[in-house]
């Protein structure tokens, strides 16, 4: 498990007058073996938190832990993650074959059987230079030398930047599977929640140097439902509400009435059914819908979070 208490970092500007508090008092706890998202548009911390989790920064105040041992100064602890960054950087001149012997250097559980595996899933030359890689190219590199270091923890900055539908699915595959079948965490940072749907089991917003919203995913798709509803006349919202059915959201086009209810959807439309409608629909709700439902029902004014 993953703690992070009270965190607060700041950097500071030449003159003093314009720091910047990044992280302000932000608090999580991350179970083990979960995939865990982290939205938020650019500046919001998410990349000086992965930092901070995996021991590059130290925090100005707070603390981190994984399985209750402090991360920070703690080579032990450190040598149980690894970080994929926003920013790759790679050796001057090197090919993905010596940049895996320099894995080897660092991490003795390094697995070249796996390594050669997901170099062959991915369908990169481990022969040729990387700066002769495109972006994507290069992101898959740099995921493939991750998990062929088996970590416990495994940070991604940006985690499907550059990657083709093709590839983001293949990378989702092999993320189920390091949790799946060796108990891994990992958290995947990302500027849109479109990135991570279908992804994370938690998800938390970040905005502000604190956390938002957490939601466990499952339990926040289940509570939400996008109904169309048609009778011979429209029928205001006090109709709904006496159905026991409290509408989000409100919207007619004639006699259609199109509503989002927080109930689960099997119950809004028996509700529905039972007054004979001349059409009903269940209607898709995606990720983003929810979310932006959600947080403005809390108040927070978030559609452009969730760009």
């Amino acid at each position: 498990m993953l703690e992070l208490k009270n965190i607060t970092m700041r950097f500071e500007s030449y003159d003093k007058r314009q720091d910047q508090t990044v992280l302000d008092g932000l608090s999580l706890t991350i179970p083990s073996g979960c995939i865990y998202g982290l939205v938020g548009p650019n500046g919001t911390g998410k990349s000086t938190l992965l930092r901070l989790i995996a021991g590059v920064y130290q925090p100005e105040s707070g603390g981190i832990t994984l399985d209750g041992v402090p991360i920070w100064n703690n080579p032990d602890a450190k040598r149980r993650i690894c970080f994929v960054p926003d920013d790759l950087v790679f050796g001057p001149g090197a090919d993905l074959r010596q940049q895996a012997r320099f894995a080897r250097t660092i991490n003795p559980q390094f697995d070249k059987a796996r390594f050669a595996e997901l170099t062959g899933l991915f369908g990169l030359a481990v022969d040729k230079p990387l700066r002769n890689f495109s972006k994507g190219m290069k992101r898959q590199a740099a995921i493939a030398l991750a998990l062929a270091g088996h970590p416990d923890l495994l940070l991604l900055d940006e985690t499907f930047d550059g990657l083709d539908p093709v590839m983001r699915n293949l990378v989702r595959k092999l993320l189920y599977a390091e949790v799946l079948d060796r108990g891994a965490t990992v958290i995947a940072a990302s500027h849109s929640l479109r990135e991570l749907e279908n992804t994370c089991d938690r998800l938390a917003i970040l905005e502000g140097g604190r956390v938002l919203y957490e939601t466990d995913m499952d339990k926040i798709q289940s509570t939400l439902c996008k109904v169309q509803v048609a009778f011979p006349e429209a029928k205001p919202a006090s109709f709904f509400e006496g159905l026991g059915l409290a509408p989000l959201s409100f919207e007619q086009a004639g006699t259609v009435t199109t509503m989002v209810l927080r109930m689960d959807k099997s119950e809004a439309e028996a509700a529905l059914r039972a007054v004979d409608p001349l059409l009903l629909n269940v209607l898709p709700l995606d990720l983003e819908e929810i979310f932006t439902f959600e947080l403005e029902q809390a108040g927070y004014a978030v559609r452009s979070l969730l760009v």
